[in-house]
C-alpha cells in the first residue's frame, strides 16, 4: 500500500520477532486456553513471536508518558493526576481483536511498573435492544448509529481526568443486548485497553457537520486487526458453526432458534448475515479507519499474524 510505504515501518514475522529482545514469556499454554477466543488456535510461539514485542513497545511507550507526566507535574508545581494509558484495539467481527486484547492485557499486566490493565470492549455502549428496534435499527447492530457515543465519549472523558471510579456498562452476547443490572467499574488502573469496532471511527452516522470529539481523541496508542476480507468471512461462518453448539444450545440465547439448524442451513444463515451486514460495516465503517491506526498486525489464514506495520513518529 501506498500509504504503508510511506508512513509506516513495515516488518515480516521474523523481523518484528527479533523486537522482544530479552522480554520474558511470561504465560502458560493454560493462560491461553482462558484467553485464545472460540475460533481461534493462539500458540505460545504466536504469543513469543508477536506479542512479547508488542508489549515491550507498549512498555516503553507507558514509561515515556509516565515519565513526561512527572516532568509537566514537577514544572506545574501541581499534585500528581493518575490518569491511565489508553490502548484502543479495533478490526472487524471475526478478526479476533478481542483476543488480542486479552493477550496484551495479560501480558501489561505482569510488567512492574504498571500492574493494573483494565480491559472495557465497547459493546456495552451499543443502544439497549429497545431502542434499536424503536429507531429500525436491530440489523445495524455495530454500524456507528448503533451506539451511544455520547455516553462512550463521557466515559472516556472520565477517565482522563483521572475519576476514582468510572463506570462503563456491560453487553451480554449470549442475551444480544446491554444488561440493564450491571456495570464494569474502573477504578483508577495504570493501563485501560479499549476494544471494539467503532473506536477509530470519527463519525456516528449522522453527518451533522459540527466540530466535536471523537473517541479516538482519548487514545494514547492504538491497534488495528486487519486480514484479507476472504478469510475473515471463513472465520466468521466457522465461529457461527461452533457458536450452533455450544452457546446457540442454551434456550436463554437470543440465537437459540439456530440451535438446531443443519450444517449447510448454519452455513447458509451465517454467510447472509455476514453479506448483508458485517461484510458491509466492515468495508464502509471499520476497514477506512486502518490508516489511523499506531500499528497494524496483519494476519494469514490460520489467524497468525504474518507481519506488522508501525506507524513512523
Amino acid at each position: 500500500m501506498a500509504d504503508g510505504a510511506q508512513r509506516y515501518l513495515h516488518f515480516t514475522r521474523t523481523e518484528w520477532s527479533r523486537l522482544r529482545a530479552a522480554t520474558p514469556l511470561t504465560l502458560s499454554e493454560s493462560d491461553l486456553e482462558t484467553l485464545q477466543g472460540i475460533n481461534e488456535r493462539l500458540s505460545l510461539d504466536e504469543v513469543t513471536n508477536t506479542y512479547l514485542p508488542l508489549s515491550r513497545l507498549l512498555n516503553l511507550y507507558v514509561a515515556a508518558v509516565q515519565n513526561l507526566r512527572q516532568t509537566t507535574d514537577t514544572f506545574l508545581g501541581s499534585p500528581p493526576i493518575r490518569t491511565p494509558y489508553v490502548i484502543a484495539v479495533a478490526g472487524s467481527v471475526a478478526v479476533g481483536k478481542s483476543t488480542t486484547a486479552r493477550v496484551i492485557q495479560a501480558l501489561l499486566a505482569r510488567w512492574p511498573n504498571h500492574p493494573r490493565v483494565d480491559l472495557v470492549t465497547t459493546d456495552g455502549f451499543l443502544y439497549p435492544n429497545a431502542i434499536l428496534e424503536e429507531r429500525g435499527l436491530m440489523n445495524r447492530k455495530g454500524f456507528p448509529e448503533s451506539y451511544d457515543v455520547r455516553r462512550l465519549l463521557q466515559f472516556m472523558s472520565d477517565l482522563k481526568a483521572g475519576r476514582p471510579e468510572v463506570a462503563a456498562p456491560v453487553y451480554s452476547h449470549e442475551a444480544y443486548d446491554v444488561l440493564k443490572d450491571r456495570v464494569q467499574t474502573v477504578r483508577r488502573p495504570d493501563i485501560v485497553i479499549v476494544e471494539g469496532l467503532n473506536v477509530l471511527q470519527t463519525g456516528d452516522g449522522r453527518d451533522s457537520g459540527a466540530a466535536r470529539s471523537f473517541v479516538s481523541d482519548y487514545f494514547d496508542f492504538s491497534i488495528y486487526v486487519d486480514a484479507a476480507v476472504d478469510h475473515i468471512r471463513q472465520w466468521y461462518i466457522e465461529r457461527f458453526l461452533k457458536l450452533r453448539q455450544t452457546i446457540f444450545q442454551n434456550p436463554s440465547s437470543y440465537f437459540h432458534r439456530y440451535a438446531s439448524l443443519t450444517d449447510a442451513e448454519a452455513r447458509a444463515t451465517a454467510t447472509n448475515i455476514w453479506e448483508a451486514i458485517n461484510a458491509v460495516n466492515l468495508m464502509r465503517n471499520i476497514l477506512p479507519t486502518r490508516g489511523r491506526a499506531r500499528l497494524i498486525l496483519e494476519k494469514g489464514e490460520d489467524h497468525a499474524v504474518q507481519s506488522v506495520m508501525l506507524r513512523r513518529l
